[in-house]
């Protein structure tokens, strides 16, 4: 393992090298963003797909991008891909405490909440002025709303039961239909974004992943939608060509199907 580690950082170093790939060697940290991005989504759909192989690859292709911005930080004399790893062994060792150290910790609650006081005493964290700055501002909308209700709820900033939520989430709606009858557009996006921000907040609360549901649903959805369109093609029409009424008789098919 530690062999082919380094062939694929001196892979990195060739392709980056005179003579080496004119596409990787105009590469900057800004404009590899992108690609990052996308490969964090690429494995996520491979963990998705419960393909071992498929989820081996798009790992290599995230350690690729690693090992890219690393060369790139080594070159301007700033870090190597060492000092990455280094960083990385001593910051775990050191929030594990109940486990490389003498510390006992015995509930999963207990070790978050170490956790984060570890985190306050190190260098970058220790100037917060909030808890929530920790949250990456750059997250999707779903999963930052939910890591700062996470956030707010490890100091008690949350609610006592599930009853409370759902009547939180009424209150939102009604004020979402009386924006909606005033026509007034921005009042209409903000009580939307409150509804959003509950359902996130209710689907914590009930220790459910809100991105994780909406994956499912949006692929119950493609699937259903899918199944429509594959009915009409054996009855030889086309969506463009139905009515509302007859689609709506293909969906419920389908989902007697799953």
């Amino acid at each position: 393992m530690h062999d082919n580690f380094i062939t694929l950082v001196e892979l990195m170093i060739r392709l980056r090298s005179p003579g080496g790939c004119p596409w990787d060697r105009k590469q900057t940290p800004q404009s590899l963003k992108p690609f990052l991005i996308e490969e964090c989504y690429e494995v996520v759909d491979a963990l998705e797909e419960g393909s071992p192989e498929k989820v081996k690859e798009e790992l290599g292709d995230l350690l690729f991008q690693i090992i890219f911005h690393a060369r790139i930080a080594e070159e301007r004399g700033e870090f190597t891909i060492g000092d990455v790893i280094s960083a990385t062994i001593d910051k775990m060792t050191r929030r594990h405490p109940h486990v490389f150290g003498s510390q006992e910790l015995s509930t999963e609650e207990e070790v978050l909440e170490n956790w984060e006081e570890i985190k306050k005493t190190e260098k970058g964290h220790s100037q917060r002025t909030s808890i929530l700055e920790g949250v990456p501002k750059s997250l999707p909308s779903l999963l930052r709303a939910h890591r700062l209700q996470e956030q707010a709820a490890r100091v008690g900033f949350d609610w006592s039961r599930t009853q409370e939520l759902l009547a939180k989430l009424d209150e939102e709606l009604q004020e979402f239909r009386e924006s909606l009858a005033k026509g007034d557009a921005a009042g209409i996006e903000g009580e939307l974004g409150d509804i959003f921000f509950m359902l996130v907040n209710i689907a914590r609360f009930l220790s459910v992943d809100p991105d994780e549901a909406l994956r499912k649903t949006i692929r119950k959805f493609v699937r259903r939608f899918r199944s429509i369109e594959e009915s009409a093609a054996s009855a030889g029409k086309s969506l463009n060509d139905m009515e509302l009424d007859e689609m709506e008789q293909l969906w419920q098919a389908s989902k007697v199907e799953g």
